[in-house]
């Protein structure tokens, strides 16, 4: 019976489905894999089902003598593993895109509005006892409603983050992509991210993680903003010039800035804790069970199809 490996505790009912085909072994750890843990699954298992910080690097692939010939990751991005290294020793490389999108994109509204309507600053007073009560200039922010968002990649989660702005929101749409899009609603795509960040009253990332983006979003993008302007990341921590953005924000660059990733995730700056114009959330992009169960199921279809001599309908090219 063909072994699969699931590197993290999953949804039950994504464990069951798992284990009606294959012989499935599920590590406890909720921590990422360390080098001998991703090495070893790679020579004693079939198929492994890794998710996020399970980093799958050229050096663990090693010579590629390996057992397993299927990597199902858990989650859209994949920049944790190297795809050319893994495709080199021959194992496909899959993952569950659709699964995460509307998920992803209401944390980037979530992320939105707690930052323009600075509500994370606000519990945190009523939550100090210090609120002195409603008074008519008590904690202004900015309203969201016809405003202007620029969005960097527009992608299935960028687009849903865009079609929630405009339809829900009535905001002006404008994106940064390396191509033109066809798109279901109005949208103007910008010559480059200097030019999007000088005219959004909020700048949304929504690319993938890796080596091409890596602080693509740095000291001269924020510069770029406008003294009013929200900063709200969705993608990948990296994307982010961390110390450039606390630069911004501590110095008054730009008004507020929403996160749910990190550079070190899950170490975040002290620096970037104390500024109360920050909203920081711990990675909740796709934290609905449905969600994490849709994930996981079709991690799995990726696993049957692979091992029935198929073609995985999310393979990683």
């Amino acid at each position: 019976m063909t072994r699969i490996f699931i590197t993290r505790p999953l949804p039950a009912s994504v464990i069951a489905a798992a284990e009606a085909t294959f012989d499935v072994e599920v590590r406890e750890s909720t921590l990422p894999m360390k080098p001998a843990e991703m090495r070893a699954a790679l020579a004693l298992y079939d198929g492994v089902l890794p998710t996020l910080r399970d980093n799958f690097d050229v050096e663990i692939f090693g010579d590629g003598k390996h057992r397993c010939k299927l990597l199902a990751n858990f989650g859209v991005g994949y920049n944790h593993i190297d795809v050319a290294a893994a495709r080199a020793c021959g194992i496909t490389v899959t993952n569950t895109p659709g699964a995460v999108t509307d998920a992803t994109a209401d944390i980037a509204m979530t992320l939105m509005l707690m930052s323009a309507r600075r509500a994370g600053e606000g519990e945190r007073l009523v939550r100090s006892g210090n609120w002195e009560g409603w008074h008519p200039t008590q904690m202004l922010g900015l309203h969201l409603g016809g405003k202007t968002v620029g969005i960097i990649g527009m992608g299935r989660i960028g687009q849903a983050i865009a079609r929630r702005c405009h339809h829900g929101f009535g905001m002006d749409v404008i994106y940064q992509n390396r191509s033109e899009k066809d798109l279901d609603f109005p949208a103007k795509r910008m010559a480059d991210i200097a030019a999007l960040a000088a005219r959004a009253d909020v700048v949304v990332t929504a690319v993938p993680g890796g080596a091409d983006t890596h602080h693509l979003i740095d000291a001269e993008v924020f510069n770029a903003m406008q003294p009013h302007a929200h900063f709200i990341n969705i993608s990948r921590g990296d994307v982010v010039d961390e110390a450039a953005l606390i630069d911004a924000l501590s110095s008054g660059t730009i008004a507020g800035a929403g996160l749910d990733v990190y550079e070190q995730e899950p170490n975040v700056p002290e620096a970037l804790i104390a500024l109360e114009n920050a909203v920081l959330l711990p990675h909740l992009g796709t934290a609905a069970l449905e969600v994490r169960e849709a994930m996981g199921m079709l991690a799995v279809e990726n696993l049957k199809a692979f091992f029935d001599g198929g073609a995985p309908p999310n393979t990683v090219n």
